[in-house]
């Protein structure tokens, strides 16, 4: 063979194999020649973490999802949680910012309603977006970096059977059961036993979403306007029974009369929207004592809620006005969880932060709905905590404490089991998501840590101008 024709297959093969490699190859003698090279890799596909990659993507950087579940879309697809709670501030103003404001406006426009439309929702959201599910983590490098574990990289193994290795800045936490934190030098945030009284680790119930057609909703509205005033409504049906042309909450008094089947159970009051032409998604049916990091834990719950939902639905019927004929729609694909592990980041926000609206030189979000804690087994009726005005939530609660790069996301948020019950709310940690992605394009200089408060004053500013994004002290 010619030396020229030796040169060009050197080229040809050396362009095939840096086009093959998304990020720049300074490190492949770190990473092999076959490792895959990306700025982001986010683990898991809840709705948050899809929003940080897709702003991080906008920004100019390679992401990678891993996805330990075979179909993507976590609680908001597979789970079907589309009851929407929106957080407000004391004036009643909505606190939705960012990408997720376009599935609210949606929501609250009657356009997003159906489990389709939330669908098309997230297929926008993540379209362009490389996402491998069905993959499992074999393996992580890590090192010591001043202090703190470097993840230098991971392996895993798809569909095919095949193992891959990736390295990445930084990684991401995005599922409901620490897929990726589990396997980490890390500590646990005291959860809910702190609250009730638990001797050992406790979470908020799950739930499996409710799904009926043949609702009729006039009847239901029509029950509880001829009981108005509100005061009335609620010494006969339960407190915060309310229910208007697009979402029914309350008639605890009615539902706490409900006998489970199963004592893993218990049917709470019916928080539901109404999807238009009869039919209505509930999230009403809590499910106690759910390891969502036990895929048979999973299985079983599903399995039992399944044969309890006929039951519901016969005690809907009898007792709900507007549900006498109604039937069940389908169930959903996997459950909503509440709460799971969740390990320290650099600041663990606290009860006080919510409740006297502390803002942070390093905010990401701005949040605030009231600190809801759901029940467990041991205390299955739950309390609510007061009701917080606007509160600021600071980067450091995305920032895993002693690993250099690692970020959490979505329900992983740094933050006292009190704090919780408020933070954890999807458009409160959802416009997180966005900013810091937005954050990690723009400050792709420097590492996340050393920003600092004069940053953030740019950041800011540039997210206003830019995104309309208001998160500032």
């Amino acid at each position: 063979m010619h030396t020229w024709m030796k040169s060009i297959y050197a080229v040809i093969i050396l362009t095939m194999l840096f086009s093959y490699i998304p990020s720049a190859a300074a490190n492949i003698s770190t990473c092999g020649p076959w490792c895959r090279q990306y700025d982001v890799v986010i683990i898991g596909s809840e709705v948050e973490g899809m929003l940080l990659a897709r702003s991080a993507q906008a920004e100019g950087l390679q992401v990678l999802v891993l996805d330990p579940r075979e179909k993507p879309g976590g609680q908001l697809i597979q789970g079907e949680m589309i009851v929407l709670d929106e957080p407000r501030d004391r004036n009643k103003n909505s606190l939705v910012q960012g990408r997720i404001k376009q599935l609210y406006d949606g929501y609250n426009g009657r356009e997003i309603r159906s489990s389709d439309s939330f669908r098309q929702y997230y297929a926008r959201l993540t379209n362009n977006l490389p996402i491998r599910n069905g993959i499992r983590i074999k393996s992580m490098d890590t090192v010591d970096h001043l202090g703190r574990e470097t993840i230098q990289s991971l392996t895993y193994v798809a569909r095919d059977g095949y193992s891959y290795k990736v390295q990445a800045k930084y990684w991401v936490e995005n599922t409901d059961f620490n897929a990726l934190t589990s396997r980490l030098k890390v500590k646990r945030i005291p959860g809910v036993e702190t609250v009730f009284d638990s001797d050992e680790p406790d979470y908020m119930a799950a739930t499996m979403m409710l799904k009926f057609k043949n609702v009729n909703w006039a009847k239901l509205h029509a029950a509880v306007l001829e009981n108005y005033p509100l005061t009335r409504v609620a010494e006969k049906y339960g407190p915060n029974t309310y229910v208007d042309w697009n979402f029914g909450t309350g008639f605890s008094n009615v539902t706490g009369q409900y006998k489970p089947q199963d004592e893993q159970f218990m049917l709470r009051g019916i928080n539901s929207t109404y999807q238009l032409n009869g039919e209505v998604v509930m999230n009403a049916l809590l499910i106690f004592d759910v390891d969502p990091s036990d895929p048979q834990s999973i299985q079983t719950a599903m399995q039992k809620a399944r044969k309890e939902a006929p039951y519901v639905l016969e005690f809907l019927r009898e007792h709900i006005p507007g549900y006498s004929t109604a039937e069940l729609n389908g169930f959903p694909e996997y459950l909503y969880i509440r709460e799971f592990n969740r390990f320290e980041t650099d600041y663990v926000m606290r009860y006080d932060d919510v409740m006297n609206g502390k803002m942070h030189w390093d905010n990401v979000s701005i949040g605030g709905y009231p600190v809801d804690l759901q029940g467990t087994k041991a205390s299955p009726y739950g309390i609510t905590l007061g009701k917080p005005d606007r509160y600021g939530i600071p980067l450091r609660s995305f920032l895993l404490k002693g690993y250099d790069n690692v970020l959490v996301a979505g329900k992983n948020v740094g933050a006292s089991a009190k704090a919780y019950g408020s933070v954890r709310i999807m458009p409160n940690t959802a416009l997180a998501g966005e900013t810091i992605g937005i954050i990690l394009g723009r400050e792709r200089k420097k590492r996340l840590r050393s920003l600092t408060a004069s940053d953030f004053e740019r950041i800011h500013q540039y997210l206003s101008q830019r995104y309309q994004i208001n998160i500032r002290e």
